[in-house]
């Protein structure tokens, strides 16, 4: 009995003795070197920068796509001594029909003596018939939809009649201009409201030689 006490005394404390050291070794911390601290602080950092310019790159590709580059079907441009626009071919269209640099002059309904406020245009387009003697154009006479087409015909050359002698009142040589009528058949905007009416109540100024 004696002995049988004993050897189970002598297992519990074998038993207790191993616990303790497997307990003690999980426990264990492992303490790195100042070597490899070092480089693990060197890798840390080194990774930080890396995502520093990682994002930086990612922040000025976006900046650079939220910029549109704009382009312009046309940029207003100053006149050269002549008159005409720099870089601008004589016979481009500056509105409707009209050759660059003059500008078109409008009218009202069934009316055909240049309005007040197409006075501007019409001296604008004499001074750019003075600034470029060797210039001749074609002033062309137009209308809206309403009315007959004979009746429009007429309406149109008496409009391109009246700013030819505009013009000739303010110094301009009648041989250099030329008269037509479109009447209706040319028409800007084919709406049938006032506004497109208002558009095609016009005449335009086209170069014809130079």
């Amino acid at each position: 009995m004696k002995n049988g006490v004993g050897k189970l005394f002598l297992m519990f404390i074998v038993f207790s003795f191993f616990a303790l050291l497997v307990s003690g070794c999980g426990t264990k911390t492992v303490k790195s070197t100042p070597e490899e601290e070092t480089k693990v602080e060197a890798a840390e950092a080194g990774e930080a920068a890396e995502a520093g310019e990682a994002a930086a790159a990612g922040a000025e590709d976006v900046t650079s796509a939220a910029i549109p580059v704009e382009e312009t079907a046309g940029q207003a441009e100053s006149l050269d001594a002549t008159g005409v626009g720099s870089g601008t071919s004589a016979s481009a269209p500056m509105e409707g029909r009209t050759s660059a640099p003059f500008v078109p002059v409008y009218f009202d309904f069934d009316r055909s003596d240049i309005r007040p406020d197409q006075v501007a245009a019409m001296e604008a387009n004499a001074e750019v018939l003075k600034a470029n003697p060797d210039i001749s154009i074609r002033i062309e006479g137009n209308c809206d939809e309403r009315g007959t087409n004979e009746y429009n015909m007429a309406l149109g050359e008496r409009r391109a009649q009246s700013a030819k002698r505009y013009l000739e009142n303010l110094g301009i040589d009648p041989a250099r201009m030329t008269t037509i009528s479109y009447g209706e058949e040319r028409p800007i905007n084919h709406g049938h409201d006032e506004l497109a009416w208002s558009q095609n109540r016009r005449d335009d100024f086209v170069i014809v030689g130079q």
